[in-house]
């Protein structure tokens, strides 16, 4: 009997050596999801569950050996990107983006790492080098909402010709942005998907619970694998919520930290 072969899922982020979020736990996440992750290393964190002690960044050369090694043997079906955490390995991602631009793309941005944890790495150029270079190749941005609100307030988006953050994002280039916990209406929060002609949609969206690591991360990985199965955007983020939040319910606390998510649980 012929067996299909399950889509593949690039995956460019660091090691998390808890599980807690990015290359295990996407690998995870897409396996439950019936799809094969392969991985880009971006980085080694030095972490437990409760904070990151050390980031060290991988060398943009080797983050392009990776994956062209990859890309030129396979046929990956979607790309996920996590954390990047020099403007050297945004400039090489967006060209391996570029060069493959027919394959989706998800960018899972999330706040910027401290300073100290970076020997000479300036936080704000990578994330502008984000904005400039690798948001013009990007399907959707998966983001919070708080953090948005965060950076507009923090003036970001400083002469950006926007109404709001999440609209900044789609004046940098990306085709779609869906930010999560934004506003519906007093006590209740959405994940919002906005397009670059003006759509919108909204679904419900549960608080996830306290001190939860990587709250988004099985949306984001969610989306991916239906981008992967050749959903436009609003069908794979429709499926992805479905898929997702049942998933993100699942808790335990391994550590003295944060609350993991269960990614391997049936």
């Amino acid at each position: 009997m012929q067996v299909s072969n399950p889509p593949l899922i690039l995956i460019f982020g660091p090691f998390d050596p808890s599980g807690s979020s990015s290359l295990p736990a996407d690998t995870v996440t897409c396996a439950a999801m019936g799809c094969h992750a392969l991985c880009t290393l971006t980085a080694i964190l030095v972490r437990d569950t409760a904070s990151t002690e050390e980031i060290q960044p991988v060398p943009p050369e080797l983050i392009d050996d990776q994956a062209r090694c990859l890309l030129e043997d396979m046929t990956v079906h979607a790309i996920k990107v996590g954390p990047l955490y020099t403007t050297e390995s945004v400039s090489v991602l967006a060209q391996i983006a570029a060069d493959y631009n027919h394959v989706p793309l998800v960018l899972h941005l999330g706040h910027l790492p401290d300073e100290s944890l970076l020997e000479g790495i300036d936080a704000e150029e990578v994330q502008l080098a984000l904005f400039e270079l690798l948001m013009p190749q990007t399907d959707i941005v998966v983001v919070d909402h708080k953090l948005l609100e965060q950076w507009q307030s923090e003036g970001v988006f400083t002469g950006v010709d926007a109404d709001t953050p999440a609209q900044a994002l789609l004046h940098y280039g990306a085709k779609w942005v869906l930010s999560t916990g934004a506003p519906l209406r007093p006590g209740h929060g959405s994940h919002l998907l906005q397009g670059q002609h003006s759509e919108t949609s909204n679904w419900n969206w549960r608080t996830p619970a306290a001190r939860l690591a990587d709250a988004d991360g099985p949306l984001a990985c969610a989306i991916t694998t239906q981008l992967a199965r050749g959903l436009d955007v609003p069908a794979a983020v429709d499926a992805a919520i479905s898929l997702s939040e049942p998933l993100a319910a699942r808790t335990f606390q391994p550590g003295m930290g944060h609350l993991l998510i269960n990614r391997s649980s049936p």
